[in-house]
């Protein structure tokens, strides 16, 4: 009588392994009710695997064909066939694996290794979420990373280098062989390999790169406060399973930090910082949603609902993360501030590698410091100590690529250049490419008019390319001639003789828009216009002379208007307005003013009356009621009157911008005083000294009489004759408030072969002046009292 043999098979399922022994005699469906037992899943509803084929309940195990130490893998509703090729081609790989690692020489290896993994991912159903998700649910069934690990841990080196490639492969192909909206399904299967690979070290080459393609499909996993530990590709990341992630990455920055604390020429990689970030930012936005607990958080966490405190100790250690990041970075700002003082070279971005990488650290911080109760003061307290370092790293690192809105919201911790330069990021970035420019002929006759048909009806994208412009009749062309338009359109624009804006009684720099603009027909399309044209001005950091009152300012931002607010723009009213609040309430209640809740405009010299409210001719001003008034009354004036007016410049103003949202951020980002500075430029009078240290000479020299007698010459010149002289050399009439520094370039006086009786020429696109050498400095000083004078413009030429 033959008696059955005994065997020993595993059954694999939702990521756990059950082990069997049964008779080789025993059916299929016996195994299926042991389950049952075991796992509570239903008869019906199983479905055993092996060696990509579904068992028959009926057949025996022997029938089979199961072997001791099989391998027997459990699903659900999944039909055999749907995936029977991606069965056998996992099945041949993971049978070459094992073959591998028993230590038998097979030819081609690695190759049929990187071969299976490309055909097995090439062929996943693109257009059936489902399907993929079954197909690609089959190397984690088969436990297929836990056997290329395995490999990997081989104390045969060929099999090591057989399974580094093929993991890194598998990476590769994840990118390549799949559509964006199927890589997250491998996002478990590479956290499954990390897991692994941590088990062997930290810092182990392979389990890094892991770990790199992990934290690139953060944007792209869904992540979840607590998830079901499943084997299943679809399912949720849970902030338990990136928390590890963060720490390393957290303990190795630390170390980095420390480091550059020491030394300029910095010892680490920082290349863990772009990973940090990956990783972090789920985790941040998880629990920042999450609505388990009060935010922000109070620590320490007591008396929480019991899915909170499943994650308790993850919470608690990502506040002590960022303590320790956070007393890094204070520590390691504070030496900047020390090097920075002692002067250190120049060649001091190239020694310090770290530097670059300190405002992205700063941000992810400035992220988590909002999740914690009072971290977010601690934070910016911090900062504020540490300005100086943090707007050189503003100035000299940030970049347009990067989002730095998180520290324009904190605009008072930084100073102007830094401000400047980060709202100037928001413009897109002038193109010297002529193909790409807006190009204009101008006559200088028309020049407004002109000027206006030119950019208020150009798409605004063919204005971000740069602009070439000429003035008709004339030669030149360039930076120059540009710098000129900007200056003579915008003043233009705001002319006085034009009803478009109203010059502030107390600074006639400043304006703001006309109630009365109405009286031009085109008045709206010309205040678009003139937004266009002062973002232009900016775009192209040119200071065109004019400033805008901080009621216009304001309301550009999004901000309401006080009466503090409307002292340069109307100083009666603001007078006024002041009087009524201050009077005595006895005073006020005696009707002793007559006020009412009306204003009395002025509209092509006719009066009439507006009522400030609903019924306001009825409504007399009192002690109770009068700041109400005033306040209806500052907004009438300068906001409901001129609304269109204000909305349609920020349109314009807007279309310079690199995305038309970021309009009112942009002015938000600025304080009045920036503003005037970018527009106007320096209220200063020229300092000759910083003229002659920024101009150099080409046929002259330093020391030579005409180069003497020039300078001495404009020394003694008016504060406005100087202006002439410099608009005429550069077609910059207000110096940047840096002074000539902030010019585009230096300086440049050349000999020219003219003969003496000609006046000096000028090349304002190279910033060069040219003159004969004049025999004395009397003769001198008539060629340049001509072309000080306020009438000169630009002369190309010579006569």
């Amino acid at each position: 009588m033959a008696f059955a043999s005994r065997l020993q098979f595993f059954v694999r399922t939702d990521g756990k392994t059950l082990v069997f022994r049964a008779n080789s005699s025993d059916t299929v469906r016996s195994v299926h009710e042991r389950i049952h037992l075991i796992t509570k899943i239903p008869v019906v509803e199983q479905r055993l695997i092996y060696r990509g084929k579904q068992l028959q309940c009926d057949k025996s195990l022997a029938e089979c064909s199961i072997q001791n130490d099989a391998c027997l893998h459990l699903v659900g509703r999944m039909r055999s066939t749907g995936h029977s090729k991606a069965w056998r081609i996992i099945d041949d790989m993971i049978s070459l694996v094992r073959r591998l690692c028993e230590g038998e020489t097979v030819p081609y290896a690695l190759k049929t290794i990187r071969t299976k993994i490309s055909e097995y991912l090439s062929m996943t159903p693109k257009d059936d979420d489902d399907a993929a998700t079954g197909h690609l649910q089959l190397f984690m069934s088969f436990s297929v990373p836990a056997a290329l690990v395995m490999l990997y841990m081989s104390p045969i080196r060929d099999n090591k280098e057989h399974a580094e490639e093929s993991i890194r492969h598998f990476l590769e192909s994840c990118i390549t062989e799949l559509p964006k909206s199927l890589r997250s399904r491998c996002a478990p299967i590479v956290l499954e390999f990390c897991n692994l690979l941590r088990r062997i070290a930290s810092d182990d080459p392979l389990y890094l790169s892991c770990q790199t393609s992990f934290g690139s499909m953060m944007k792209v996993i869904k992540v979840r406060w607590v998830s079901k530990h499943t084997e299943s590709v679809k399912r949720a990341i849970s902030i338990k399973e990136i928390f590890p992630f963060v720490k390393e990455l957290a303990d190795k920055l630390s170390k980095d930090l420390e480091l550059s604390l020491h030394t300029i020429a910095s010892l680490g990689t920082w290349s863990d910082v772009h990973d940090f970030k990956m990783f972090l930012r789920p985790l941040r936005t998880v629990m920042s949603g999450y609505k388990g607990f009060k935010h922000p958080i109070s620590l320490p966490m007591e008396n929480e609902h019991r899915h909170v405190l499943l994650c308790k100790e993850e919470v608690e250690l990502l506040y002590q993360v960022f303590e320790d990041v956070l007393k890094k970075m204070g520590e390691c700002l504070f030496r900047m501030e020390q090097w920075l003082s002692a002067n250190v070279s120049g060649e001091i971005d190239i020694a310090c590698p770290a530097w670059p990488q300190y405002l992205t650290i700063l941000k992810e911080l400035n992220g988590i410091s909002k999740l914690y109760l009072g971290s977010e003061e601690e934070f910016w307290t911090i900062l504020s100590m540490r300005k100086r370092a943090l707007c050189m790293l503003v100035v000299r690192y940030a970049k347009r690529s990067a989002d730095h809105k998180w520290l324009l919201e904190r605009k008072d911790i930084m100073d102007f250049e830094s401000r400047r330069h980060l709202v100037m990021m928001m413009f897109p970035e002038v193109k010297r490419d002529f193909q790409e420019q807006h190009e204009m002929l101008i006559d200088r006759s028309q020049l407004l008019s002109e000027s206006f048909d030119y950019i208020a009806n150009a798409k605004a994208e063919s204005l971000h390319g740069g602009i070439l412009m000429e003035f008709k009749n004339e030669e030149a062309t360039g930076p120059g001639v540009l710098r000129e338009w900007f200056v003579l359109v915008c003043q233009a624009i705001f002319n006085q003789q034009n009803p478009l804006f109203v010059a502030c009684p107390n600074d006639r720099r400043r304006f703001y828009p006309n109630p009365a603009s109405t009286v031009e027909p085109l008045h709206l399309k010309y205040f678009n216009f003139s937004g266009r044209m002062i973002g232009l001005a900016l775009m192209h950091k040119v200071q065109v002379g004019i400033v805008l009152d901080r009621v216009f300012f304001l309301q550009l931002g999004g901000y309401s208007i006080s009466l503090e607010d409307i002292r340069d723009a109307d100083p009666d009213m603001y007078n006024n307005c002041k009087w009524i609040l201050e009077r005595d309430p006895e005073y006020i209640d005696s009707d002793a003013l007559g006020l009412t809740f009306v204003r009395e405009v002025e509209e092509l010299g006719l009066r009439r009356v507006v009522e400030l409210c609903d019924g306001g001719k009825g409504m007399v001003v009192n002690s109770k009621n009068r700041n109400d008034y005033v306040d209806l009354l500052i907004k009438h004036k300068f906001v409901t009157s001129i609304s269109q007016q204000v909305s349609r410049f920020a349109q314009g103003f807007g279309d310079m911008l690199s995305d038309l949202r970021l309009q009112k951020f942009f002015f938000q980002s600025l304080e009045l005083e920036d503003i005037d500075q970018m527009l106007h430029g320096s209220g200063n009078d020229i300092s000759v000294e910083d003229w002659k240290a920024h101009t150099e000479y080409n046929g002259y020299k330093s020391n030579d009489s005409q180069i003497d007698w020039f300078w001495k010459i404009v020394s003694e010149m008016s504060p406005q004759q100087k202006k002439n002289i410099l608009f005429f050399w550069t077609s910059v009439k207000y110096l940047p408030v840096e002074g000539f520094r902030g010019l585009a370039s230096r300086l440049y006086i050349f000999k020219s072969m003219e003969d003496i009786s000609h006046l000096p020429s000028s090349h304002t696109c190279f910033h060069r002046l040219c003159f004969p050498p004049y025999p004395s400095m009397t003769i001198m000083e008539q060629r340049l009292s001509i072309i000080a004078q306020e009438h000169v413009g630009c002369s190309f030429g010579t006569y």
